[in-house]
């Protein structure tokens, strides 16, 4: 299983937004889908039977469709990157994606590369459209913008997420350096890096920004263990008062899940009175506790 997967917060068009994504990648599917029951609906104000989450996976990258109302907006704080091996590719999705879509950068060449596009699609979410040649890259990589009071703090961040994460290792590092539109010796033009054996990449973002990291994208941790769960916890968690169900914000307000492995199985039990069980011993937690989970879903 993908240690690190993302999180997309809509409204009401999780159903709706994994289908469009498995239909513009050829090798994408849409998996597993839990609903709400109950106490989940008091909770989120969702409809007692409706969607809560769906599972769908592009290229081989793991996402998270989440129904959470109307309480957090995706941002283009957090982007996706696209790697492809022709302008042709690239001119592709940059027509899916165009529908209903806005243009944040428009395609065409650039120094870093012949063929390149940032668009925002008609449910929000951005992506970062690039030829890379020859390199060997994975087809998905998340990026991180730091903007507004975030911005200069990105290798910063970047060395935190290296020591929290094992099998992490910088990949690519290009420094902005004082000239424009930079203007600060430690700002970040563009990195790589992996946590956990997974591309990510991160940059500072110059000039006036109106948005920043918010919990319309979260990065999914799965924990086999109540140690990886309290390690990784006691490491991120910044901000106890944004600690609900697993959720946590770190010092830069980046927003993660740290949820054992078998939550997305336990969610999505054909039993519901299983999932309805969990469900309510989770909405009682910040922190997840594997063992009063398990306890709740063997229940009889």
């Amino acid at each position: 299983m993908q240690t690190i997967s993302s999180c997309l917060w809509f409204d009401t068009q999780a159903e709706e937004a994994a289908k469009f994504y498995a239909s513009v990648f050829k090798n994408a599917k849409v998996g597993r889908a839990a609903k709400y029951d109950e106490e989940g609906s008091k909770v989120s104000g969702q409809p007692a039977g409706s969607v809560m989450t769906v599972e769908f996976e592009i290229e081989g990258y793991h996402f998270t469709a989440l129904n959470g109302g109307p309480i957090f907006k995706i941002t283009p704080a957090i982007s996706f990157f696209v790697h492809c091996k022709t302008a042709a590719d690239v001119d592709e999705f940059w027509k899916k994606f165009s529908d209903g879509g806005t243009v944040r950068m428009e395609l065409g060449e650039y120094p870093y590369s012949k063929r390149y596009g940032w668009i925002e699609d008609k449910f929000g979410v951005s992506w970062q459209l690039i030829v890379v040649d020859d390199r060997e890259l994975p087809k998905i990589a998340p990026c991180m913008l730091f903007v507004q009071q975030n911005f200069g703090k990105a290798q910063e961040a970047l060395n935190e997420y290296l020591s929290v994460f094992p099998d992490s290792a910088v990949t690519m590092l290009n420094k902005a350096g004082p000239a424009e539109p930079y203007k600060n010796p430690d700002a970040v033009m563009y990195a790589s890096f992996t946590l956990c054996g997974q591309m990510f990449t991160i940059m500072d973002g110059p000039g006036k920004h109106a948005f920043t990291f918010t919990e319309g994208i979260s990065f999914v941790v799965n924990c086999d263990t109540q140690k990886e769960i309290d390690s990784y916890w006691q490491k991120l968690s910044a901000h106890p008062d944004n600690e609900q169900c697993g959720w946590l914000k770190d010092k830069f307000g980046v927003s993660w899940q740290i949820v054992p492995t078998a939550m997305g199985k336990m969610m999505s039990d054909t039993d519901p009175e299983k999932s309805k069980r969990v469900m309510k011993a989770m909405l009682q937690m910040k922190k997840l506790d594997i063992k009063k989970l398990q306890e709740a879903y063997d229940a009889s």
